[in-house]
């Protein structure tokens, strides 16, 4: 009795129950460095952890063109003209603005940057710092990230 029931949980009544992941763009921002490729991290708004940038769905952008605007946005970044294929996904929680923890499923798109600027627009709330795709991944809390930048 006891693995119909559990069956019946995860087969159906979880699924109903827990709330969709909500989706997020995200830019994995690097260039070519005197020792390698490097990325660039930047910390978050509300704990200074570090990340990279990230942001909800932008109308009439794509997932690459959404990853791209947050880069500018979050880190000042100019980037290389392409197109972009997404890198991979990761998984986090983020806290929302009314305080409710929610699953988030972040697309990583590849942003080579061609330059960074000193002015844009969060400049004064986060601190953005280049390092090796290794470096990088032992400074990020979620592991599907730490994965990408390893992998990277």
């Amino acid at each position: 009795m006891v693995p119909l029931l559990k069956s019946a949980w995860t087969g159906v009544f979880d699924p109903l129950l827990r709330r969709p992941d909500r989706v997020q763009s995200a830019a994995l921002c690097w260039r070519n460095g005197k020792k390698g490729k490097e990325v660039l991290l930047i910390t978050s708004r509300d704990t200074g952890r570090w990340i990279i940038p990230k942001g909800w769905p932008i109308r009439g952008l794509d997932g690459a063109g959404t990853a791209a605007q947050e880069a500018w946005e979050e880190a000042g970044v100019k980037p290389v003209p392409r197109t972009s294929k997404p890198l991979g996904l990761y998984h986090y929680i983020k806290k929302l603005d009314n305080g409710l923890p929610a699953p988030v499923e972040a697309t990583v798109y590849s942003i080579e940057v061609d330059h960074l600027e000193d002015e844009f627009p969060e400049k004064s709330q986060r601190k953005r710092s280049w390092m090796s795709p290794k470096q990088a991944a032992a400074l990020v809390d979620e592991p599907e990230l730490r994965e990408l930048l390893l992998d990277f």
